[in-house]
């Protein structure tokens, strides 16, 4: 075991990273639901969008206007990528203002990085 309490190659939530051992049935599972959100073009722009804002969130207003889709089919997207756990919104006013998840992020980082080494 690691200084931190868990096996080198283990994520803090137990799961597995890639390259380190096999994932189990519900790890797997977990996984493909969020891999499947990313598995569309828009939601991966949309999150880079999200994740890369100069101050950590950005407006609903300002992801629709990156697209040639309507207002319905932007929250669709946006919808997909919160039930993912990857976003979370919060309304101002008219707006809604997206940020993501950054310790979700971390956890697929971590999954996919086959080499590192997670203390």
């Amino acid at each position: 075991m690691a200084a931190s309490g868990h096996e080198p190659g283990v994520l803090p939530d137990g799961t597995v990273a890639l390259g380190r051992g096999p994932l189990d049935s519900d790890q797997a599972g977990d996984l493909a639901g969020t891999f499947k959100a990313l598995g569309d073009p828009v939601r991966l722009r949309l999150l880079s969008m999200i994740a890369s804002a100069a101050d950590g969130e950005i407006c609903v207003c300002d992801l629709s206007e990156a697209f040639p889709l309507t207002g319905p089919t932007i929250s669709h997207h946006l919808r997909i990528l919160r039930e993912a756990g990857l976003v979370h919104g919060a309304r101002r006013g008219t707006w809604v203002y997206y940020r993501a998840v950054p310790g979700e992020l971390t956890r697929l980082a971590g999954v996919l990085d086959a080499g590192r080494r997670i203390a």
